[in-house]
């Protein structure tokens, strides 16, 4: 049995396989991209015109419009907060702390978890804000 060899070009290109391909791509990053989740409370934090990007930490503290207090995503009482901030200083042995509360919040609120703060012997402290966009 003999094969025929031939070293020409060919004249034209299928694109199905390259097709399907791409395809399989794109549904692929369609489905993926659904599951980013973004973790953390919701919150609408008050607009800076000079915000700057905040550091992440594993110290976070969120204040929602309707009181609750957040330590990342745990629930934490008032009563509470100075206890679970001096474990988690001891944890992560960090001195700055991320608060970000909500632009509706009462500034008593912010005042207390501040206070609370100091009492855990956190020095630092950053109040997160959006930047405004102007029109």
């Amino acid at each position: 049995m003999k094969f025929e060899i031939s070293n020409k070009p060919l004249s034209s290109f299928n694109y199905s396989s390259l097709t399907d391909i791409v395809l399989l791509l794109v549904i692929f990053f369609l489905l993926t991209s659904q599951f980013v989740v973004h973790t953390g409370v919701k919150v609408q934090l008050p607009g800076s015109k000079t915000n700057e990007k905040s550091i992440q930490s594993e110290l976070a503290v969120t204040l929602t419009k309707t009181g609750e207090i957040f330590i990342n995503t745990k629930k934490v009482d008032e009563q509470m907060l100075t206890n679970e901030l001096i474990k988690l200083k001891k944890k992560f042995k960090k001195n700055n702390l991320i608060i970000r509360a909500d632009k509706n919040v009462v500034i008593e609120k912010l005042i207390n978890v501040i206070d609370a703060a100091k009492a855990a012997g956190i020095t630092k402290f950053i109040i997160e804000t959006e930047k405004k966009v102007e029109l």
